[in-house]
């Protein structure tokens, strides 16, 4: 039986750095079509920083399939809202499961933190992302952001009065 952890850690931190890299790394070349070239994930780490992925305006999660380092997802505070973002998961460890173990982990922060929905957006190309999300109960939404890569807007209304006694801390 497969088990998925998640860790809040901070996205500094040599395993969230790792898997940052290597998704942003995918994210250039699906956007581009071709292998990144050198410094181009430098560059891309510099355009969108995860600084902010940490107490006291995010949060930063990192999965683990089986005690392997296999995946990680990111969440920005927003005024009664959260940001879904950087959600990763390592192809060896795609299709058991951590998409759905980190959405569950970000969801119930985010009703801990008193959020009562999350927002993210994404890109035409991310089609698994899409389906992923839509699986999940993500609807898409108008455009609430202008970033230049965001093709596809997503919410999921957090419903009240969940019981959060064992949400994660």
């Amino acid at each position: 039986m497969t088990t998925w952890t998640t860790t809040p850690t901070r996205p500094d931190a040599p395993e969230a750095a790792t898997l940052l890299r290597e998704y942003l790394a995918e994210m250039v070349r699906r956007w581009y079509g071709r292998p990144e070239r050198p410094g181009e994930v430098d560059a891309a780490l510099a355009e969108s920083p995860s600084d902010d992925l940490l107490p006291p305006t995010g949060l930063f999660l990192v999965a683990h399939r089986d005690g392997r380092l296999a995946g990680c997802a990111g969440v920005r505070w927003r005024p009664g809202w959260a940001e879904l973002t950087r959600v990763y998961v390592r192809a060896a460890h795609r299709g058991a499961g951590g998409g759905a173990a980190l959405l569950d982990a970000v969801e119930a922060y985010a009703r801990a933190a008193g959020a009562d929905r999350i927002r993210l957006d994404t890109r035409s190309d991310l089609v698994e992302a899409r389906a992923l999300y839509a699986r999940h109960g993500y609807v898409e939404i108008p455009a609430y952001n202008h970033d230049r890569y965001a093709q596809h807007w997503f919410e999921k209304l957090l419903p009240a009065g969940v019981d959060d006694a064992l949400a994660p801390r």
